[in-house]
């Protein structure tokens, strides 16, 4: 009997179809299911005489973020400092709302994100509403108390320990293990920028002169600062802070108490009586304490969706993390496009570019400057600078019409370097391997395992030199200066916002809110409807994600310690070409 072949196309075409087929259905199933879930939560409510919870524990970002970590395999949930602000805002507003319990365990965040948190927490305070703080975990850190000391009332956990010894800076330095490497980094910078010291490392074993000077310096610019908030709040003059930091006197809760930091050393439950007394209410069971991270989401979200439908008038384009062409930082690829958008839209009467950033690649600090010059002709730019925005970051905001800091932001660092490492004598000496080179032309191979020549590491220089001076240009053209003026202030060297505003290179003293209300006000605009690029919006399914991870916190992911140090180095991949970058990462 013949068999009977059947051809390709009989097979593969029925099963592609019925692939095809179960997926959608599949899909229709999980998106059933996962509708029903989020249909079946409860909506969310205030209810009268409401107390918010809010819980700063973990990083403090410029916008909230929600997904997965890839890396870790866990839930990604970051409380951002534009929410925070929006939801005090709101809530100072809100007749349902009587205050505000502010309990704070280990939050992550700059110094000029801490000041615009207290500032949001003295407005509420302001519209009659009452704030109460309270220290807990294994210490009470400066940072953390430093939030908290914004609130009329301050409390601690009796046990906790209390840190109050003022700030410092330690550096590490790798040309010791260089040598024992036989590797050797050949750094070139700008031809005078001895404050551009993120190269140190490399090439000496401790700070040089230049290098300790800035930071002294900014240490203390920020010190002073702290002192000043804590002391203003607290009626502590600024001598007494110091011999307390000086002496290491405070050193646990009872003692701030002692020493007049805070109110009172009390457990958890005190302090929760004392809440229920202010919300009018007869005891804690009573007490309607309402999530404030939940209330703030929600009020913002809700916000973006109406500026998004009533066509915004402000747009405010949030640039975070280090400065590159493309990836998860502060991609010019995708800031460009946001400008231009903003650029384009006949609605947008303004813009507010609000800056978190070390700096990094030099040509994509040239792109994002490209978009910024081109806005700001059409339609104002105003900047707002975070906790960071020096180097590359400062490159960015320089064409905009008026800068913005807070006292302590960390800003300047007007410079460029690049590293090109010499592994030739490594390789050979360690692991016996040695390289041979054909060429058609001098320098047609220039590589790691051979050191530059004179000749070759003058034509570096001379790149960098350019691109320096090229900085600098764009700095003078900018804040009306000429290039000579830039560079007395520039070499590379760190300011905080307070010193930047005296030498020019900021206009203002003020966080977010105050550079959204001059941009309104300089544009026109009577009633600002403000939408934040990227737009916000949250997928129904990261509704799900979140009510499973309230459930269950207790899963295994990578410690945190070695999550962040795996991103600072996968971060280093990015290092290519010329840098205008932060001498060092400032982990705060």
């Amino acid at each position: 009997m013949k068999e009977k072949k059947v051809s390709f196309g009989r097979v593969f075409w029925p099963s592609l179809t019925a692939s095809i087929v179960i997926l959608v259905i599949i899909g229709i199933v999980l998106s059933l299911i996962i509708g029903s879930l989020i249909g079946d939560t409860p909506q969310y409510t205030v209810g009268n005489k409401a107390v918010l919870h809010m819980k700063l524990k973990g990083d403090i970002g410029e916008t909230s973020k929600s997904g997965i970590n890839g890396n870790s395999l866990s839930f990604i949930d970051e409380f951002g400092l534009a929410d925070i602000l929006y939801g005090l805002e709101k809530a100072s507003k809100d007749d349902r709302i009587k205050g505000v319990f502010i309990e704070l365990e280990g939050a992550n965040c700059g110094y000029a994100t801490a000041k615009e948190i207290r500032d949001a927490i003295n407005r509420f305070e302001e519209a009659g509403k009452f704030a109460v703080a309270y220290n807990s975990g294994e210490a009470v850190t400066l940072k953390q108390y430093y939030i908290a000391s914004a609130a009329d009332e301050n409390y601690g956990f009796p046990s906790s320990m209390f840190e109050f010894l003022g700030l410092g800076a330690e550096l590490m330095f790798y040309k010791g293990m260089f040598d024992k490497l036989d590797l050797e980094m050949q750094v070139v910078r700008g031809s005078d920028n001895h404050f551009k010291s993120a190269v140190e490392p490399y090439f000496l074993t401790e700070m040089s002169d230049s290098s300790r000077l800035q930071t002294e310096r900014y240490l203390n610019s920020i010190w002073n600062d702290v002192r000043s908030g804590i002391g203003e709040e607290k009626d502590i003059d600024i001598a007494t802070l110091d011999m307390y930091a000086d002496s290491g006197m405070i050193r646990r809760v009872n003692q701030a108490e002692e020493y007049g930091l805070i109110d009172k050393a009390m457990y958890r439950d005190e302090v929760m009586s004392i809440i229920a007394e202010k919300a009018g209410v007869e005891n804690t069971e009573d007490l309607n304490l309402k999530e404030f991270k939940k209330y703030a989401q929600k009020k913002f979200q809700n916000n973006q969706k109406i500026a998004d439908g009533k066509k915004a008038n402000v747009a405010v384009i949030v640039a975070e993390g280090a400065v590159m062409v493309e990836g998860e930082g502060l991609s010019s690829k995708k800031i460009t496009k946001l400008f231009r958008d903003a650029r384009k839209d006949k609605n947008i009467k303004t813009i507010v570019f609000r800056i978190n950033s070390p700096g990094g690649s030099a040509l994509a600090s040239d792109e994002i400057w490209r978009e910024v010059k081109l806005a700001n002709e059409e339609k104002n730019v105003v900047v707002s600078m975070g906790d960071v925005a020096a180097s590359g970051g400062y490159y960015i905001a320089s064409p905009a019409s008026k800068i913005f800091a807070e006292t302590n932001t960390i800003t300047g660092s007007i410079g460029v370097f690049g590293v090109i490492p010499y592994t030739g004598k490594m390789l050979e000496n360690k692991l016996g391997l040695s390289f041979d080179q054909v060429s058609t032309n001098k320098h047609a191979v220039l590589s790691t395992n051979e050191k530059l020549s004179e000749q070759e590491y003058a034509m570096v220089q001379e790149e960098v030199d350019f691109i320096y001076d090229q900085f600098l240009g764009r700095v003078a053209e900018g804040r009306g200066m000429t290039k000579e003026q830039v560079n007395v202030i520039a070499r590379g060297r760190v300011w905080t916002g307070k010193d930047a505003k005296k030498i020019g290179l900021v206009d203002e003293l003020g966080g977010l809110k105050s550079a959204i209300d001059y941009a309104a006000e300089e544009a026109g605009i009577e009633n600002a409807i403000v939408q934040y690029f990227p737009k916000v919006k949250k997928e129904p399914w990261m509704e799900l994600l979140e009510s499973i991870e309230e459930q269950d916190k207790s899963q295994s992911s990578l410690p945190e310690d070695l999550g962040k140090l795996y991103q600072r180095i996968k971060s280093i991949e990015n290092y290519t070409g010329i840098q205008a970058r932060l001498p060092y990462e400032i982990i705060w």
